[in-house]
């Protein structure tokens, strides 16, 4: 799995034209799953993601989680974060799980966030096609992939 993370003070989801989730300060997730992912894969990115230290403490010092400072989470599925732009100029989305195999850890990686975070989850609708409002704080945007732990 493969993620982007942004830091954000606020960010939302629109489906035809309707708003469907949104957050305020928190984190926006954009999670890519791979044909060969796994739960284990879910499992590391959650522990990873909940306690990564990318928000400020009172010195102005990115030393706190999200856990820490109570803040929310929006995740958004983007099978295109596995694109392979090695030949040509058109993308391949090979290694892009399919859908039947991929909505399941999709929704294995939400409900493990919510279960730690101790608060819902937001999220868009695996496979629709979203308009993504976001407000980045930094910017702060971190790339994670679990197959290279980093």
């Amino acid at each position: 799995m493969r993620v982007v993370i942004q830091r954000v003070l606020n960010a939302s989801v629109e489906v035809d034209q309707k708003i469907i989730s949104s957050i305020s300060q928190g984190l926006l997730v954009f999670v890519g799953i791979e044909q060969d992912d796994q739960e284990e894969d879910c499992s590391w990115l959650t522990n990873k993601i909940i306690h990564l230290r990318i928000f400020s403490d009172k010195e102005g010092k990115m030393n706190r989680s999200v856990l820490d400072m109570s803040g929310e989470i929006l995740v958004v599925s983007q099978f295109t974060l596995h694109a392979s732009t090695k030949k040509g100029n058109r993308p391949s989305y090979i290694k892009a799980a399919k859908f039947d195999s991929a909505i399941p850890l999709y929704r294995n990686f939400i409900k493990q966030l919510q279960a730690v975070l101790a608060k819902p989850v937001r999220s868009g609708i695996f496979g629709a096609d979203m308009k993504v409002n976001i407000l980045n704080d930094g910017p702060v945007t971190i790339i994670i992939d679990s197959k290279h732990k980093e």
